[in-house]
């Protein structure tokens, strides 16, 4: 059986990585592809219970050490239960969200620093990343208004200052800038039609095989 591919959907608050990860899903399920959708951090019973620790409370709730710490629990948890599992099924997995994050958010908006990242990464993790990454790319004032448009509870990192939110950003075309190879760049600004295209584009362009099975030319 052919091993499965994994594939992270990164950006900021607000994006629509969520929504689009869902339709991703759907699209790979039509061409035949047994695909699951997961998120971070969760995804499993232990890093779901992880996920609330970290994402409710104050913004100042944690340093961003312990953040990491935390997400990397989670993280750990997820890969070992849910992901590798899949993989060697033969099974696509899409995540909302995986290690670019915790580069992005506590490496860079909180901080931390590239180095410290990138040793817990590299002791947790053992080599382990995605195929293929779609980066969401979006000013952080249209972002933020979409969340206040949801309705939801604010998270701690919802309420976060425009200046973490524009860290973010730059952190995350960094990441995309330094492995392009890896990282697939949209503009998630556009309708969610444009988005949904541009994402089909990418995987057909990373995995020749499904050129023209997943609806999209763009």
């Amino acid at each position: 059986m052919a091993t499965g591919k994994f594939i992270t959907f990164e950006g900021g608050e607000g994006a629509g990585k969520t929504t689009q990860a869902k339709m991703l899903v759907e699209a790979l399920q039509g061409a035949g592809i047994e695909t699951v959708m997961t998120r971070e951090p969760g995804g499993t019973f232990g890093a779901e219970a992880i996920r609330d620790l970290v994402l409710e409370g104050t913004a100042d709730r944690w340093s961003g050490m312990t953040e990491l710490l935390l997400m990397y629990a989670a993280r750990l948890d997820h890969v070992e239960k849910l992901i590798k599992p899949a993989l060697e099924r033969g099974v696509w997995v899409i995540s909302d969200r995986f290690a670019d994050s915790s580069m992005a958010y506590q490496g860079y908006a909180r901080g931390l620093g590239a180095d410290k990242v990138k040793s817990v990464h590299a002791a947790v993790m053992d080599g382990f990343e995605p195929d293929l990454t779609i980066l969401f790319d979006i000013d952080p004032i249209l972002a933020q208004k979409r969340v206040e448009t949801r309705g939801e509870d604010l998270s701690r990192f919802d309420a976060e200052s425009i200046v973490f939110h524009n860290a973010l950003r730059q952190a995350f075309l960094d990441i995309a800038n330094d492995e392009a190879d890896r990282v697939f760049t949209v503009d998630a600004a556009a309708s969610r039609d444009g988005v949904q295209a541009r994402i089909l584009f990418a995987v057909s362009q990373k995995y020749p095989e499904l050129a023209g099975k997943l609806g999209s030319s763009a």
